[in-house]
């Protein structure tokens, strides 16, 4: 490549934001290099355990213990990663991270990043998230409200394919959804029961996720979701997003996209007299080589502490502390979901009933307080929801000692009695003191800091655990379920892997990273559009509202860039 060539744009990463900002910048004419730091993964031709079946694992998709010796980090989880999918996540030897305190950084290094290995949920914002900060006065104001977003949500739902069912509900505002995924009898039995056992608004829907189900709806190089369940070893049908199967492909036939993978951005090149970047510096991750690429637009789309890290490697005269750090604002107010606790239960009855396929999906449960005065509750602010599912299975059938010879045979081709269990999604609040910095003497093998991680849950997060788990409770007692029982399991920041937070946006300069339009204050043809943008957390799932924030951005950047204000 010509290190000469200046681009019109280079967006940094191949992710879900990745993918939106080389996809609108694309569209919108601009020459548009992508850097990725991983591999090239091709759609399809790269999804390399697609078809593996149980059989197809020596180790019933375990890990060898070879291989555990470079997840010590990852491995924490308890689900990530498998035999099947290792590939897709990082080696913690050869990337490591300090931690002050604990922080399960879960990442995916190769073109398409997390898109291949995310859950899919994709709810929307409202402006009781938008405006919570200005209320309750943690974190700084949003400077952008729902009514600013809406059309962007359309747009990305549109494009994407989400699945779901309308509610009409303030709190989870409705979208442009395709049908929705049917939930089981044991399902509906639950749902059924919380419309007539309590009195608050709370109520039980299907996920609303990124699979297409219309099987009438034209998707170039997509299809609808075939209910294999498989989904995060990349799915050869497209049925569900990612970047490799939809945004990058779109991207490419512009004609206007150069994608560069193994290309390790380390800093944002700033220009003192023109007080704008003028492009990035690159580490080649396979020959070491070090280059400069210019550009006079920069996406930083690289994952929300990648993007932080950039930010405070970017050293110049004008920001001795890192691009937009004046205030020592970069890095601050890190935020990630609580989870890993709710409830669970056996249900009687339905032994006549089953289900097809492997639904990828499972049941929601919008946020039901600290909604209004008729909701609140004491002793934390802002509020969860859950997610969860019915299935039949009984593990005991399985162990050799409760059954032998014909009768075991029998008993392992019937399924057992059916089981419910449902887990808490808490927000997080924005602390100052939460923070990643880069590491005064650790460095990574290509000679770059390490980030440091010091975040931690505080009062507000422990306090609101207890309800989730009562409320769970509940909910199951309320149905008539049996043997309810409560669970929770050691967590931290990091588990839920929707870190956010450490660029965050806001109206003033000395108290956030970037403007409305996910612009650094100080450098505007920089944006950030990945989850380090968010200044509160809510409690949904966040990746719909980056790709509709990064899809607003991209539109924003193209149209200076029409009207030569970064030149």
């Amino acid at each position: 490549m010509n290190e000469n060539v200046v681009y019109d744009a280079i967006v940094v990463g191949t992710g879900i934001t990745g993918g939106w900002a080389a996809k609108e910048l694309c569209e919108n004419g601009l020459k548009t290099l992508v850097l990725e730091r991983g591999p090239m993964v091709k759609h399809i031709e790269d999804y390399k355990t697609m078809n593996w079946d149980a059989w197809d694992m020596p180790y019933n998709g375990e890990l060898s213990l070879e291989d555990k010796k470079k997840y010590p980090k990852q491995l924490r989880v308890g689900w990530a990663p498998k035999d099947d999918v290792k590939h897709f996540f990082v080696n913690d030897l050869e990337h490591p991270y300090q931690e002050t305190k604990r922080f399960d950084w879960i990442r995916g290094y190769h073109v398409g990043g997390r898109s291949i290995t995310w859950g899919k949920q994709s709810y929307r914002w409202s402006d009781i998230d938008f405006e919570a900060n200005k209320k309750d006065g943690h974190g700084v104001d949003w400077p952008v409200r729902y009514k600013d977003i809406s059309p962007w949500y359309d747009k990305v739902e549109t494009y994407i394919g989400v699945s779901g069912q309308n509610l009409g509900l303030k709190q989870l505002p409705d979208g442009k959804f395709q049908p929705p995924m049917e939930l089981n009898c044991v399902e509906k039995e639950l749902q059924a029961s919380m419309k007539t056992g309590f009195e608050d608004d709370r109520l039980l829907t299907i996920g609303r996720v990124a699979h297409i189900t219309d099987k009438t709806a034209q998707f170039e190089g997509r299809t609808v979701c075939q209910y294999r369940n498989r989904c995060w070893r990349g799915c050869p049908f497209g049925g569900y997003f990612s970047s490799n199967s939809s945004t990058l492909p779109a991207a490419e036939r512009t004609g206007n996209m150069t994608l560069r993978p193994n290309s390790i951005v380390h800093e944002v090149i700033y220009d003192e007299s023109k007080k704008m970047a003028t492009g990035v510096r690159v580490i080649d991750s396979e020959t070491q080589e070090k280059l400069e690429f210019k550009g006079k637009i920069v996406f930083l789309c690289a994952s929300a502490m990648a993007s932080v890290g950039i930010l405070l490697q970017s050293k110049s005269k004008t920001f001795p502390n890192g691009m937009g750090n004046n205030y020592d604002q970069v890095g601050r107010n890190i935020m990630d979901h609580h989870y890993q606790l709710g409830a669970y239960a056996k249900v009687d009855g339905h032994l006549d009933k089953y289900y097809k396929g492997r639904r990828p999906n499972g049941f929601y449960i919008p946020r039901f307080v600290n909604l209004d005065a008729k909701t609140k509750r004491e002793g934390f602010l802002r509020g969860f929801g859950y997610q969860g599912g019915a299935g039949r299975n009984n593990w005991s059938e399985m162990v050799a000692e409760m059954g032998y010879g014909p009768s075991l045979k029998q008993a392992i081709l019937k399924p057992g009695g059916w089981q419910i269990g449902m887990t808490g999604f808490g927000e997080m609040l924005p602390y100052p003191d939460n923070r990643v910095t880069l590491s005064k003497d650790k460095k990574d093998q290509w000679g770059l800091p390490q980030l440091d991680f010091d975040v931690e849950f505080k009062e507000n997060e422990l306090k609101m655990r207890e309800t989730i788990k009562e409320e769970a409770v509940a909910m199951l007692k309320v149905a008539g379920f049996r043997d309810v029982e409560p669970y929770e399991n050691e967590t931290g920041p990091g588990l839920g892997i929707h870190e956010m937070g450490g660029a965050p946006m806001g109206h003033n300069p000395k108290t956030s990273v970037l403007n409305k339009h996910n612009q650094v204050h100080s450098v505007p043809n920089v944006y950030v559009t990945d989850g380090a943008f968010m200044s509160s957390a809510s409690c949904v799932n966040p990746s719909l509202t980056y790709m509709a924030f990064t899809a607003r951005a991209a539109n924003h950047a193209a149209e200076q860039f029409k009207q030569n204000k970064f030149s």
